[in-house]
């Protein structure tokens, strides 16, 4: 590395967490597999669980804000079961990704009503239409019961 060579000190732990989060929020796991990568000839992965112990208490890095980050940018196109499976895959906890999940700003049901107009945006007309449209939602996530209510035009109902 070019520092190395200019007499610089490599960034320590934390000042490279810090430049990590100040660019978007992270979760503990995937911040600490960042850090474990970037380690320093004679630093020790104990000394990563350290730096991010210290951001934690400083409020820098939180699980909370994180899942709510990655719920506000991806609500839009996918519906609660894939929220909380990628949150899950991400290192969030059951509890934290469902609080962050069930907070999102719009219902599962107007979440899948857009997502399915966006796609689709008339009824099916025949019986294998029906079963493509359930299946595209049902990738994107979202609940049976739901598919079921914006194929057959019943959260028009509601909204």
């Amino acid at each position: 590395m070019v520092p190395a060579a200019r007499g610089k000190r490599p960034p320590s732990l934390l000042k490279r967490a810090v430049a990590l989060l100040a660019r978007r929020e992270h979760s503990r796991a995937e911040l600490a597999a960042k850090l474990i990568r970037r380690l320093d000839e004679g630093q020790d992965v104990a000394e990563v669980d350290n730096v991010l112990d210290e951001l934690q208490r400083r409020g820098w890095l939180s699980e909370e804000r994180y899942a709510a980050s990655v719920v506000r940018s991806r609500s839009a196109r996918y519906g609660d079961l894939r929220l909380k499976q990628e949150l899950r895959v991400r290192g969030i906890s059951k509890s934290t990704a469902t609080a962050a999940v069930s907070a999102a700003s719009a219902s599962e049901l107007e979440r899948a009503k857009a997502v399915w107009v966006r796609k689709f945006g008339a009824p099916p007309v025949n019986a294998a239409e029906r079963a493509r449209q359930a299946r595209f939602l049902q990738s994107r996530g979202f609940a049976t019961a739901i598919i079921r209510r914006v194929i057959d035009g019943l959260a028009d109902d509601d909204t």
